[in-house]
């Protein structure tokens, strides 16, 4: 999968956002190790802190069909249609994947390809709960 699309598949999950009280739109497009895809959209609520994030959304999803190996994840956010400046993955989304991906997992945001280890150098894992 060239990132590029994937990036593309991140740009289109944001028409299915609903961003009523923010209008910003974010779509993640996630590449499973197996090569499948599995999309998300940022999905708000009058209380925020019930909002959940692109990102989680499709990870959830995959992991809810019983899959937790992944190579990459696109990320795409605009109050308008211009995808062009990076969206970053908030904390909350970056400490997810870090449960299911390595610190060399792909972020692709719209200026280039990172790796999970970028954003967040440090998580909490399973091993600080031994």
């Amino acid at each position: 999968m060239i990132f590029d699309e994937l990036f593309d598949f991140a740009v289109k999950a944001t028409e299915k956002s609903y961003s009523k009280y923010s209008g910003f739109r974010v779509g993640a497009a996630l590449l499973t190790a197996q090569g499948r895809i599995f999309t998300g959209c940022n999905i708000e609520n009058a209380s925020y802190s019930m909002t959940v994030c692109a990102e989680r959304t499709a990870v959830f999803k995959a992991v809810s069909e019983g899959i937790t190996e992944f190579s990459a994840i696109a990320v795409a956010g605009s109050s308008t249609d211009d995808f062009s400046k990076p969206c970053v993955p908030c904390g909350a989304c970056l400490q997810v994947l870090s449960e299911f991906c390595g610190k060399d997992f792909q972020v692709i945001l719209s200026d280039g390809v990172y790796r999970l280890s970028d954003f967040l150098p440090y998580s909490f894992s399973g091993e600080n709960i031994k």
